[in-house]
């Protein structure tokens, strides 16, 4: 079934075949049984596979008293458990809390309380170097209500209904009973609760309908003409929209999605060589440049791959193309409350234009306004991103005032700083919190970022704002060198001195191995943090 036939990729068509999250799963299972769905490292099922164990845990999950607007957490790294579970959420009408693997004690009971979580599905696969067993018990503890937990993975701990209990329970309700619930399920009711990444406060819940995922599933398949023969490489996790939105566009169109478990750079370009990889989603450029520099990459072994994207600025992005010749280099757009992406690179753009991003997806809306004034502006002017349209969560749950001040005036206000060029393209400037003040000047720390991205030792670099007593705050640069490319501290700043405005120039130069990780991205308040502590320390 080409995408055009799915009423997404023509340009020309008036309608929009969108479904619920289970209708997606339901309908690729009908036409195309016996495909690859998802493949693992080591392990992969057929689309009819993927139904069948899905609705099994969603009987299971009814025999347990789960229904309609539950909801139901799912604490696991991609695997196919995870695949399962989301799916027999959205099959009965439940709401997938999908929980951040990375979360400790207090981060994981705030979001199973504020959520009033009924049940949670969790593995004993250890991820990122977290039990989930002792986590929850932990977590539990703290929130001082009821829960119920399932292990669907391998061993029996106290406290857990283990799989073959859980599974066994589905012999007790029949078919029909699934089948009424994905049926009745409504493609406005709210499929999926996402906490957004804290960093100075709790997280916040965000409200994502069925319509909002599989309406930009669906413009993810319009805009990179992805079709059933699609395999799609996206290592992200699936907790993160990173991860989940392009496995949903996978599935819309029955194509083969290709993820894994546990992220290391030679299997995944291993794994992409076996499987024909056809787009790569890497996404951010510690896993991109983890890739491109390993010394098994060798960009002619992937002779169909199309598109990769990766988030690093514009110059960056056109470095990487010269890195990994041959497919399309793209940007992209997007936040969690916007449904993961508002605007993808357009494959047939030249390079230079593609590399700062794409017009909005069918659907949605994109402005430029006054960060003060919400006054639109004119065609590249710097200003905050707004946005509105059918992409757009649903609010925040359990927290009216903010959702309200987000949407001021029906548009969601992102906090984003952008420009939007003559022909609608929007292009990513940084966070306006991400903003230095030095001596009175403004200061991008993307913009600074970009520029250190040039010197042939820097693989990742980030900046944040320091107080300083006589410029109020001043640039610092967190950096990862490259393999068997030794820098030092004078020899970055040198390299910054006189290339670009003294104001910009970072004053400190710290180096990492390891960076501090949300679900996906680097946390730059604790880089601030750790720096504070250091100085404060000297």
């Amino acid at each position: 079934m080409s995408a055009a036939r799915l009423g997404a990729a023509s340009g020309d068509a008036d309608w929009i075949a969108s479904t619920t999250i289970g209708g997606v799963l339901a309908r690729s299972a009908a036409r195309r049984p016996e495909h690859d769905a998802v493949v693992f490292t080591g392990t992969r099922e057929t689309y009819a596979e993927t139904y069948a164990a899905s609705e099994r845990v969603a009987r299971a999950l009814h025999a347990q008293g789960v229904g309609r607007s539950d909801v139901v957490a799912v604490l696991m790294p991609n695997c196919p458990a995870f695949v399962h579970a989301f799916f027999a959420c959205a099959l009965l009408g439940a709401r997938a809390l999908l929980v951040n693997a990375r979360y400790k004690t207090h981060e994981l009971a705030y979001v199973l309380r504020d959520a009033a979580a009924a049940a949670v599905l969790t593995t004993d696969v250890v991820s990122e170097y977290v039990d989930f067993v002792p986590l929850l018990d932990a977590a539990v503890a703290e929130t001082r209500r009821p829960l119920l937990r399932v292990m669907l993975g391998e061993s029996s701990p106290p406290g857990f209904v283990d799989r073959d209990a859980f599974l066994a329970a589905a012999d007790t309700v029949p078919p029909e009973v699934v089948r009424l619930a994905a049926s009745s399920t409504r493609i406005r009711d709210v499929g999926v609760l996402m906490y957004t990444s804290g960093t100075t406060a709790d997280p916040k819940g965000c409200l994502i309908s069925h319509e909002a995922l599989t309406r930009t599933a669906l413009a993810v398949v319009e805009r990179w003409e992805l079709t059933e023969d699609e395999r799609f490489w996206d290592p992200l996790p699936l907790f993160h929209m990173a991860g989940l939105l392009l496995f949903m566009a996978t599935m819309e169109v029955g194509g083969t999605f290709l993820t894994t478990t546990h992220f290391e750079a030679g299997e995944a370009i291993r794994a992409m060589e076996a499987e024909g990889c056809t787009f790569a989603f890497p996404c951010f450029p510690t896993v991109t440049q983890a890739i491109v520099r390993h010394p098994d990459f060798d960009p002619a072994r992937l002779p169909h791959l199309r598109g990769v994207l990766d988030t690093a600025p514009p110059d960056a992005l056109l470095a990487l193309g010269r890195q990994w010749p041959g497919p399309k280099i793209c940007a992209s757009y997007g936040l969690t409350e916007g449904g993961g992406v508002i605007a993808f690179s357009h494959l047939d753009d030249p390079d230079e234009v593609r590399v700062r991003g794409g017009r909005p997806f069918r659907g949605m809306e994109i402005r430029i306004a006054d960060p003060e004034t919400d006054e639109e502006l004119a065609p590249r002017e710097v200003g905050q991103i707004l946005a509105r349209g059918a992409g757009l969560f649903d609010g925040y749950h359990n927290d009216p005032a903010k959702t309200a001040e987000a949407m001021r005036g029906g548009w969601l206000h992102t906090g984003d700083l952008g420009v939007v060029d003559a022909d609608g393209r929007v292009s990513y400037r940084g966070r306006s919190k991400d903003m230095l003040k030095v001596g009175g000047e403004n200061v991008s720390a993307m913009e600074v970022e970009a520029f250190l991205l040039g010197h042939p030792a820097v693989k990742v670099v980030q900046v944040v704002g320091v107080p300083d007593p006589r410029y109020v705050e001043v640039p610092a640069a967190f950096v990862e060198l490259a393999p068997d490319s030794p820098a030092s501290e004078e020899e970055l700043i040198a390299f910054c001195r006189g290339r670009i405005a003294s104001f910009k120039v970072p004053r400190y130069v710290r180096f990492v191995d390891e960076w501090p990780m949300s679900a996906t991205k680097i946390q730059k308040h604790r880089l601030r943090e750790s720096l504070l502590a250091e100085l404060g320390a000297a």
